[in-house]
């Protein structure tokens, strides 16, 4: 299989405008992405997808590869298969363009994951540590069989333990540091949003409309799911924190610096 990995990086994002060109470190996110993305062993290349002149020409500044695309697409899925129906390539990498700690094994564990004929996408998963992650519904959980097949994706604390969370309604409004206390004997897994995708499977399922569930969850992962693909996954153990606000560039900062 040849991959290839393409960034759907946007200009105007609704909670922070311009966050891939924000700097990090004393670079813009999307070059911190953009390289770990080259560090890649099984990826053949990589491109950053864009709808944003800006971003476009400081992707070129720094040396990498950019494509301009249409400014409609709703969605970054629909970004990359734009590019997608333009290349020769088996496998397509979607890596989002605010996770600027995301590691090259990782990229090759889900190109790894369409080994399996089965499996029309592969992604990446993380057993949850921090209890006050199964309430946060910006933290998307997901549930699988015993072969890693994706059963389901939600906002929801899922699998839900009755038994040891009868207290979890009188929680749910408690602070972090008030849950790490309430919540024992959790089995829950985290979704890093890093997918393979086979590349006639992404263009077919850019071509379906929104699903039901897609639409009430506002995971687009469900709309694969809800049309009977099957999303393989592989669990991770290197931490990952995306960038949806100003004050997650600090905390991703602070892991940068530690790291270091």
């Amino acid at each position: 299989m040849t991959a290839i990995v393409i960034i759907p990086a946007r200009y105007d994002s609704t909670r922070f405008p311009g966050k891939p060109l924000s700097l990090l470190k004393g670079k813009t996110l999307i070059q911190h992405v953009y390289e770990n993305s080259k560090g890649s062993q099984l990826a053949d290349d990589v491109i950053v997808a864009t709808d944003s002149e800006t971003i476009f020409e400081k992707v070129l500044s720094f040396g990498g590869k950019a494509i301009m695309t249409d400014r409609s697409h709703l969605s970054g899925t629909d970004r990359i298969a734009e590019v997608a129906a333009s290349v020769n390539h088996d496998v397509i990498v979607n890596v989002q363009a605010d996770e600027p700690l995301i590691r090259p094994q990782m990229i090759d564990d889900v190109i790894i994951l369409l080994q399996d004929k089965r499996a029309s996408i592969g992604t990446i998963v993380k057993k949850i540590t921090d209890p006050g992650e199964i309430i946060d519904p910006n933290v998307v959980k997901v549930v699988f069989d015993r072969e890693g097949f994706a059963l389901y994706f939600s906002r929801s604390p899922i699998p839900f333990h009755r038994d040891e969370w009868k207290r979890l309604s009188e929680i749910r409004n408690s602070t972090p540091n008030q849950v790490r206390g309430e919540i024992r004997n959790f089995n829950c897994y985290k979704h890093i949003g890093i997918y393979s995708y086979r590349r006639d499977a992404l263009l077919a399922l850019s071509r379906v409309e929104p699903t039901e569930l897609e639409k009430i969850e506002r995971l687009e992962q469900l709309r694969a799911l809800e049309k009977g693909m099957r999303i393989k996954t592989k669990e991770t153990f290197f931490e990952t924190y995306g960038v949806d606000t100003p004050e997650d560039l600090e905390r991703v900062e602070k892991c940068l610096s530690t790291s270091l």
